[in-house]
């Protein structure tokens, strides 16, 4: 067998990212690689319950051999097998009884599953809306979106919230095999100007009164009014949930998406101002596409069959340490142009085997 390609868990931002991105590719690539000094510099190192998901579901859907999955572990090894298309389902919250990001773990799922010999089916339980992780909203409206025009087919439908910390939620996802697929030129933003209704977003409570979404909604149409911007916000009430939470969503389909949520003792009208806010950066930044789908999109597009070209806020810690994974593994040029707006430029390299 190969040995290993051993990549630092530490560099860059240092965080979970490094080892999803690398374990992502490396099964993709059907190659094996240890990742060592996971999260080194975090004050609790070493792997939590919700990467110890993404890390064994990796190893499933591959047939690998794996060695190092457990809660602290500073040091994995993962060498795959051979694809596995198919019906799988992650509790991404079993090992810590909490709400574990079930958006990060489909992040890590995506590329392998595009190239496996066929269709999967992932049902992954979790949280479905927590702190430090993108919501489900913004692989639905934003990251799917935005891969969709480029050949790559999938799909994600929430079935149940889960909020932190209760957790709870499921969603339901379907990706397509793709062997080749087109890059991606976003080098223009408009953040909607000009364009009716580009915005739209959705205010929601569960199980809490349903003023609390009235009151996010008219705080983010008169922020965005205010600002002269045009939007769509939709009020809604779930029942679903194990527990509480608030939620609001701003997005421009397959571009940008912004989020906030509720917590006790925050006022409603400061929910909605965190995700106006967002929104309203992004807007004046004259970006295409937003902070975080940049660093979401880099992984896929240094596998694609054409260079591709975008435009985005900021060159984030998040965007450099991913570049930095896929240089590891990949032949593929990342530039990464400061801007503003910053600008990334990819020219693949490599493909899956």
């Amino acid at each position: 067998m190969t040995a290993p390609l051993v990549v630092d868990g530490a560099h860059g931002e240092g965080g979970g990212q490094v080892l999803r991105t690398a374990l992502a590719l490396g099964v993709a690539l059907g190659r094996p690689v240890r990742v060592v000094r996971i999260r080194a510099g975090r004050p609790r190192p070493g792997l939590r319950p919700q990467h110890l998901a993404a890390v064994r579901a990796l190893a499933t859907i591959s047939g690998a051999d794996l060695d190092g999955d457990r809660v602290g572990s500073s040091d994995v090894t993962l060498a795959p097998r051979r694809l596995i298309a198919g019906d799988w389902r992650v509790d991404v919250g079993a090992e810590q009884g909490s709400a574990g990001a079930v958006t990060l773990v489909f992040h890590a799922l995506l590329l392998p599953l595009l190239c496996a010999p066929g269709p999967s089916r992932l049902t992954l339980v979790g949280g479905t809306h927590v702190p430090w992780s993108p919501p489900v909203h913004h692989v639905q409206e934003v990251f799917l979106p935005a891969l969709a025009p480029l050949g790559v087919h999938a799909a994600m439908t929430l079935r149940r919230f889960g909020w932190y910390p209760a957790g709870g939620g499921e969603v339901e996802a379907t990706v397509e095999p793709a062997r080749r697929w087109r890059g991606l030129r976003a080098d223009g933003g408009d953040g909607g100007a000009g364009t009716a209704d580009a915005i739209r977003g959705l205010s929601l409570v569960s199980r809490l009164p349903p003023a609390i979404a009235e009151r996010q909604r008219e705080r983010v149409l008169a922020r965005l009014a205010a600002a002269g911007v045009s939007a769509k916000v939709a009020l809604a009430a779930d029942e679903t949930a194990r527990g509480p939470g608030t939620f609001v969503w701003l997005a421009r389909r397959g571009r940008a998406g912004f989020s906030a949520l509720g917590q006790r003792g925050l006022p409603a009208e400061r929910v909605a101002d965190a995700a106006a806010d967002a929104l309203l950066a992004w807007r004046a930044s004259g970006a295409a596409l937003d902070e975080h789908l940049a660093d979401q999109l880099l992984p896929v597009l240094a596998l694609a069959g054409e260079p591709s070209s975008f435009t985005c806020p900021l060159i984030s810690a998040h965007l450099r340490t991913v570049a930095w994974v896929v240089a590891q593994l990949l032949p593929a040029r990342v530039v990464l142009d400061p801007g503003p707006p910053a600008r990334v430029h990819v020219t693949p390299g490599g493909a899956p085997q």
